[in-house]
């Protein structure tokens, strides 16, 4: 039953991506949904709290990164001292929830070792504040910015050592041969200090393109690939190190769940968690070939996590395509793996039509794209820097509505957070692309906040409040020609 019910949640979200129209666009309101279900906003440490070099945080590697190209977090929107301001501003709005990282390299900045004290009271502070407003803190402990000290040391996660020490930990006897290292160990120090409050815990945000842009593209740091891709980075193998990342995010996110279930869930009756970026997969014909590709994409994105968390193995597609380049595990770990997730976080950004291309597979040096044997075609992704930002406005009423369908048909999807609460140093896109529901003005010294029209429309709804006729008017004007995903979505 506990596998149908991951099963589900995927489904439901997959089916989201491609829904275009609500049709009943007057009819939208909060009390459609279930009293349990949980309406909300995300931000990540990096993109959001600034205080890069305060109060003893050390650098993650996307500290090292951003400073060598054209923007960085080291102010960012200053939530480190702006947190209750912005907690306010929540309120205000009506937020339910709000979904924001830990930054591993502030609250533990040599990524093991010592707590920071004053990284922990900030959390704790964030938290509390939080919890003071009546605003539930889902927590994520790694958002793509791991501690630049343990990438110095061994190479962050393309070593075992971020998963496993070599000495046996004696801490949990339920569990013997049980290995704990940095990561199991930081998530335990999150565990303890604020899973008293804390009911909702990610472990790993988007692995799936972690291990795909930091370790075969080499986009994003620690920026390894091989030397003949087109960021011809000075480190890495494409073609062995996205999938040896995957499956130590696997394990690491498998030991951290042990530790949580032994040690704290009895207690603190939280859930643990892992999510995955999942784009829409369309084939680009009707073609039996197309279609075909169109799944084997979906194995690779998708199944290349949710296989070993529902069955504890990948999937047979990736075992032939990438052969011996795809790690295996043992049977300890496939147990450790399965049945590892109480929830799956999906996080829904735009649309790729696919296309066969067998030959893929005849390249000398593969990656994991090659793998695939298929071509990937995206749509077109616009984004929002106005503060009457309609399209933003069209979507959030399109896609809410398309989730009230899906629970009504049974899927079981649990909750949603907008990306983002308010304009933030996108990882991809620095200060140029904002999705925030409030607009932050980054020439002003004190970085005002502002809500844009996608905020009111959103506060309306949560609250149950009549809609301005105006907005009513626009979205049923624009409801036709929605574009695809002009925001970054999170459903749970």
């Amino acid at each position: 039953m506990h596998i149908m019910v991951l099963m589900l949640k995927v489904l439901a979200v997959t089916e989201l991506v491609f829904l275009i129209v609500h049709p009943r666009v007057h009819a939208l309101s909060r009390d459609q949904f279930p009293p349990d279900f949980v309406f909300g906003a995300s931000t990540s440490a990096y993109q959001v709290e600034g205080a890069a070099n305060e109060d003893g945080r050390k650098p993650s590697i996307w500290d090292t990164f951003s400073h060598s190209g054209n923007g960085d977090g080291d102010v960012a929107c200053d939530q480190y001292h702006k947190y209750k301001e912005d907690v306010q501003l929540m309120a205000n709005m009506g937020l339910e929830a709000y979904r924001f990282s830990i930054s591993w390299s502030r609250l533990i900045p040599d990524g093991r070792g010592q707590v920071n004290p004053k990284g922990l009271q900030y959390y704790n502070n964030l938290i509390n504040e939080l919890i003071s407003h009546g605003i539930e803190a889902h927590v994520t402990l790694n958002h793509w910015d791991l501690p630049q000290a343990l990438e110095d040391e061994y190479g962050g996660w393309v070593s075992r050592t971020v998963v496993y020490s070599s000495q046996t930990s004696s801490l949990y006897k339920d569990c013997p041969g049980l290995r704990l290292k940095d990561f199991t160990e930081y998530a335990d120090v999150c565990f303890r200090e604020f899973g008293d409050r804390v009911r909702y815990w990610t472990t790993v945000n988007e692995a799936n393109v972690q291990a795909v842009f930091d370790y075969d593209i080499g986009i994003s740091p620690p920026q390894r690939c091989s030397p003949s891709t087109i960021f011809n980075c000075s480190r890495g193998n494409s073609s062995t190190e996205p999938y040896l990342v995957a499956h130590h995010m696997l394990l690491a996110h498998a030991s951290a769940a042990t530790v949580y279930r032994k040690k704290y869930q009895g207690m603190q009756h939280g859930l643990i968690g892992f999510s995955l970026l999942s784009l829409g997969f369309l084939p680009l014909t009707n073609s039996t070939e197309d279609i075909m590709a169109t799944q084997r994409v979906q194995d690779f994105f998708d199944g290349w996590f949710m296989n070993p968390f529902t069955f504890g193995d990948y999937p047979d597609i990736m075992k032939k395509n990438a052969g011996s380049r795809l790690p295996s595990f043992t049977k300890k770990e496939s147990n450790l793996v399965r049945g590892s997730i109480d929830f799956l976080g999906i996080n829904v950004y735009y649309s790729f039509y696919v296309s066969d291309s067998p030959d893929n597979l005849q390249k000398e040096n593969r990656d994991f794209f090659a793998d695939l044997s298929a071509k990937l075609q995206r749509q077109q992704t616009p984004h929002n820097s106005s503060l009457d930002d309609w399209p933003r406005v069209d979507y959030l009423h399109a896609y809410i509505g398309s989730m009230a369908d899906a629970l009504r048909s049974g899927l079981n999807v649990k909750g949603y957070f907008v990306w983002s609460f308010m304009d933030v140093f996108e990882l991809m896109g620095g200060y140029e692309i904002s999705y925030g529901l409030y607009y932050v003005d980054m020439d002003d010294p004190n970085l005002r906040r502002q809500p844009k029209l996608s905020a009111e429309w959103y506060s309306n709804f949560l609250k149950g409040k009549p809609m301005d006729p105006k907005i009513t008017k626009e979205i049923h004007k624009n409801a036709s020609v929605l574009s695809h995903n002009p925001s970054h979505h999170s459903v749970t």
